[in-house]
């Protein structure tokens, strides 16, 4: 007997008064110089290095309680914040901060006639509320990109990151107190109740981002009327051509499932050319094996040597783990075909020396990231030159893939004239040019 969803609750008082103290804090930090936004950065990473004992205290604390409570392998994994993840993080904060400044970009300029001129120019979105399950590094990664864009943040983490999320954003809002950005501009949310109630606060809150599972992203986009940003699965495809490298296509194969497992990039289905199986697949299968991972194959890869039978619901299963299902297929055609019908366009690679192979995967996979010869735990943020990502995104209308700056941004038009009227332009008295300028 399934559970019945929440229902959504009314936002209370004290939620609604916090919600639009970021909204004002949104719009002052909106009005603020590059400057201002970087050097905010550089006290907030600052801040958090001065704090490090005591987030990893906090995150230790976090790890027990969840082992206790038998948290699945996958999230504590994404749990864990150790003395490197929290240098690679801090080192993120950073990063962002020396990125260019993606507010004030003019993306359009033309002259509609003689002194009336149209320009559109990139301005924050205003808030973004943020949920997420486990992943304390995620309240760094998105208070940086939120920062940067001009935009304020209200977070709402899983409740076995807690006490990480809270000791990670007391740092964050002691060095915004050392800026010029009020600190007020970043939010913790602690309960299930309010990250609930995030989902009716339309008119302070602009965009909602999750960061979890299927049924986490679902619920969100099925009880908000606020525009929702993220991926729900993340079935991830390598398939291997006939005429791949067989020692690069493995070599490619076990960091793309086995490098970070949990992550939604990592693959779930490994996909070879009939032409290569019999001599790729027996080393292959030594190999995950070695490195512990489940195989579960159709048919012919069981011909090959994979021991257990996969069923139907492995290829569109996100096993977020060790497992890995592999399937033989006639040709490159077929590999598209299975994509397509159970991939979930998050990202997914092809290993092949044919560059008609190469070029025809590339353009007929319809996913965020299609990649040749290469890995697909490079689909991040950090790896693309983003700094950090809030979310990954597989829906076709932009942004796209990883999600930095450039999906906390929007456009204004901007038209300046001299008196001009649209009477003028419908009795033919005035005629638009529409002559392009300079950006």
């Amino acid at each position: 007997m399934s559970t019945p969803a929440p229902s959504v609750p009314e936002p209370s008082r004290e939620l609604l008064q916090r919600a639009a103290a970021v909204r004002r804090s949104a719009m002052a930090l909106g009005q603020l110089g590059d400057g201002d936004r970087q050097q905010a950065l550089g006290a907030m990473a600052d801040a958090l290095e001065a704090a490090r004992a005591s987030i990893l205290a906090a995150n230790q604390e976090d790890l027990a309680a969840a082992a206790a409570d038998g948290l699945a392998p996958a999230l504590i994994a994404r749990l864990k914040l150790d003395g490197p993840k929290l240098d690679g993080a801090i080192a993120g904060v950073r990063q962002v901060a020396e990125l260019a400044d993606p507010l004030g970009r003019r993306q359009l300029h033309t002259e509609l006639d003689r002194g009336l001129v149209l320009e559109r120019v990139t301005v924050p979105l205003g808030v973004v509320g943020v949920i997420f399950e486990a992943r304390p590094d995620a309240v760094m990664q998105i208070a940086a990109l939120a920062i940067r864009s001009g935009n304020g943040a209200i977070l709402k983490g899983g409740r076995e990151a807690a006490r990480s999320c809270a000791a990670i954003l007391e740092a964050l809002q002691s060095g915004l107190a050392a800026s010029r950005v009020e600190a007020e501009a970043l939010a913790l949310l602690t309960s299930r109740e309010e990250s609930l109630a995030l989902l009716k606060l339309d008119g302070l809150v602009d965009l909602i981002i999750p960061r979890g599972s299927n049924a986490l992203v679902r619920f969100i986009q099925d009880n908000t009327r606020i525009p929702v940003l993220g991926h729900a699965d993340g079935i991830c495809h390598l398939y291997v051509d006939a005429a791949a490298d067989p020692s690069e296509a493995l070599r490619v194969a076990l960091d793309a499932k086995t490098q970070y497992p949990a992550a939604c990039n990592a693959i779930e289905t490994l996909l070879v050319h009939e032409a290569i199986a019999a001599t790729f697949l027996p080393p292959a299968i030594e190999a995950f094996t070695a490195a512990s991972v489940e195989l579960r194959g159709d048919p012919a890869a069981c011909g090959h040597g994979v021991a257990a039978a996969a069923s139907e619901a492995d290829w569109s299963t996100e096993y977020s783990d060790l497992i890995l299902a592999v399937k033989v297929v006639a040709d490159l055609e077929e590999a598209i075909a299975h994509i397509g019908r159970y991939g979930s366009r998050h990202t997914d690679a092809i290993c092949t020396t044919d560059p008609v192979a190469a070029e025809r995967f590339l353009a007929a996979v319809d996913s965020a990231g299609v990649y040749l010869n290469c890995s697909t735990r490079f689909a991040d943020g950090f790896r693309y030159g983003f700094g950090a990502e809030v979310g990954i995104s597989t829906q076709t209308l932009p942004p796209r893939g990883p999600v930095g700056l450039e999906g906390l941004v929007t456009y204004r038009y901007r038209l300046r004239g001299e008196g001009h009227i649209a009477a003028d332009y419908a009795r033919g008295e005035r005629h638009f040019s529409h002559r392009p300028l300079p950006l």
